[in-house]
């Protein structure tokens, strides 16, 4: 459970209770859920022979879950399987926060931490649900146009859920802030807001030239339109 109920917006443990700047501090799950939804790239925490490693990968949310998936030789998705708990990262930069002063220099952005165990999905229709959801994920949509897996294609796919047993979120979305002395600087402050924006499409050279631009990809780039 991401949190108690009768103290929905409260950290559930120490470890997920941010110390730093706790005032941006996020605990209601459906703005973690919601951070985590706006992402399809995480960095996985994980250990080898006792040496620490950081990773990133593609993810979906489904639920209470954030699934991976990868080759079934996979080191990071087999050490997670075998480990008693996994801690996943989502971070979203969404501006440069510049002040009048270097040191109050800083960004905005969204970022999840997440701790729970890992396990792998072995049953067919629950790594296809898994491999689908990961797809449309990233476009919406194109599941439906692809040719999906094959037998083959599954038993060289290793599928993980990780179950978000906890987490937190940590949110800065304001202008500087700088000392008051320094307001009166004849130093331009404010925000340089960023985004994830999309190009045009470039064909594959081997595309069939009377195959149209599908729908789902025209309104992927609508939305992400500079």
């Amino acid at each position: 459970m991401l949190t108690s109920p009768s103290q929905p917006h409260t950290p559930s443990s120490e470890r997920v209770t941010v110390k730093r700047l706790a005032a941006r501090g996020v605990y209601d799950p459906e703005e973690i859920h919601g951070i985590l939804d706006a992402g399809f790239i995480c960095h996985v925490a994980f250990a080898v022979e006792g040496q620490p490693r950081v990773l990133p990968t593609a993810y979906v949310r489904v639920g209470d879950e954030v699934y991976l998936h990868g080759s079934p030789s996979n080191q990071m998705l087999r050490s997670l399987v075998a480990s008693p708990e996994a801690c996943v990262c989502v971070t979203h930069v969404d501006g440069l926060v510049l002040a009048r002063s270097a040191f109050h220099h800083s960004i905005n952005y969204r970022s999840v931490v997440l701790f729970g165990p890992a396990r792998e999905v072995d049953d067919t229709e629950r790594k296809l649900a898994a491999l689908h959801a990961l797809t449309n994920r990233i476009i919406p949509g194109r599941w439906n146009e692809v040719r999906t897996p094959n037998e083959a294609e599954l038993k060289g796919t290793l599928v993980i859920a990780i179950r978000i047993a906890e987490a937190s979120a940590k949110v800065r979305n304001a202008p500087p802030k700088d000392d008051e002395e320094d307001y009166a600087l004849p130093v331009w402050a404010g925000v340089v807001p960023l985004s994830v924006v999309a190009a045009q499409p470039v064909r594959d050279p081997r595309l069939p030239p009377d195959i149209p631009q599908p729908a789902h990809v025209t309104a992927y780039l609508k939305n992400h339109e500079p």
